[in-house]
């Protein structure tokens, strides 16, 4: 009867495919690292923008304005802006209501790409004071983080104190890009908000970014999106899930939202404000525009904006 004779097992194949596999959790290893050490960095690059410096003021239209520095509430940033006070043609413009513009992430109290200060000029005009000013870690304001609405709600909040003092009446708020979600969390905790202008807000900040986060990393959405919400809490203290639109138009609600969006908007897609805008249709309202670019609704439909923006302010 003839056997099969055995093979002996080798050592050495043992210890290759071993050392196999040590070298391929070696460079899994350092990849992953990699990639976290790059979110990190990029992470920290979003949060920590440099200013954008003015270089326009309401001078170059003839506007009447004041200078102004305010405190965020509840922490020793100093924020500054300028105040333009309505003009008054007659009794009844006297008690228009204060508009508080706020602007976009990576930008500055000018907001030039929607051209913020000539819109400013045109409700001045209309009897409208518009307090216009920097976040902080912008423009000329104090600080040296952005947190995309999560610490900005308090220079909102503070503005808002700043024109309670100074501004006698009515309060609004109108706001672009990160200013615009920024102004609806302000607003859900201020009550003396009388209503909201969001024109291209994103609805929820970790659910955004989900999506949207490499159109501002320039990273590839996988793996690097992950990584950067898995490290930004505990890099600079940010908890996106925080920054909730949805949460906010709740608390907002009776009071009114005008949500202005375009549908060509690719940085943050119209949905954002038409899911913020179905929760409650009889008191917000919708304008859906086809304008060029993100938050840039203004500058081709200034007739039609000025018009829906004092037509809503007309209704506080």
């Amino acid at each position: 009867m003839r056997t099969t004779p055995l093979i002996p097992r080798v050592p050495g194949a043992r210890r290759s495919r071993k050392k196999i596999w040590l070298w391929t959790a070696g460079l899994l290893l350092f990849v992953f690292l990699a990639c976290a050490g790059i979110a990190a960095y990029v992470g920290w690059q979003l949060t920590h923008p440099g200013p954008a410096a003015l270089d326009d003021s309401p001078d170059r239209l003839g506007l009447a304005y004041e200078n102004v520095q305010f405190k965020s509430r509840g922490d020793d940033i100093t924020l500054k802006g300028w105040f333009l006070p309505g003009k008054t043609i007659d009794r009844e413009d006297s008690g228009k209501t204060g508009i508080i513009m706020t602007h976009g992430y990576r930008t500055n109290r000018l907001q030039k790409s929607a051209e913020a200060l000539d819109l400013a000029k045109r409700l001045t005009d209309r009897g409208y004071s518009v307090f216009m000013f920097d976040f902080r870690n912008s423009g000329e304001s104090e600080g040296s983080k952005t947190t995309i609405g999560f610490d900005e709600k308090y220079d909102v909040l503070g503005a808002i104190d700043w024109m309670k003092a100074n501004h006698p009446g009515k309060i609004a708020l109108l706001g672009y890009s990160m200013g615009a979600s920024t102004s609806l969390i302000a607003a859900a905790e201020e009550p003396g908000v009388s209503g909201v202008i969001a024109d291209s807000p994103f609805n929820h900040l970790r659910l955004y970014l989900e999506d949207h986060l490499s159109v501002w990393s320039n990273l590839p959405q996988f793996p690097f999106t992950p990584l950067i919400l898995g490290i930004l809490p505990g890099l600079v203290g940010v908890d996106p899930d925080h920054v909730d639109g949805f949460a906010a138009v709740d608390r907002i609600y009776p009071r009114p939202i005008l949500f202005i969006h375009s549908t060509r908007d690719a940085s943050i897609p119209i949905s954002n404000s038409e899911s913020l805008w179905e929760k409650h249709k009889d008191r917000f309202d919708m304008w859906a525009t086809s304008a060029e670019g993100h938050a840039r609704n203004y500058p081709p439909l200034k007739e039609e904006y000025v018009e829906r923006v004092t037509d809503f302010l007309e209704k506080l």
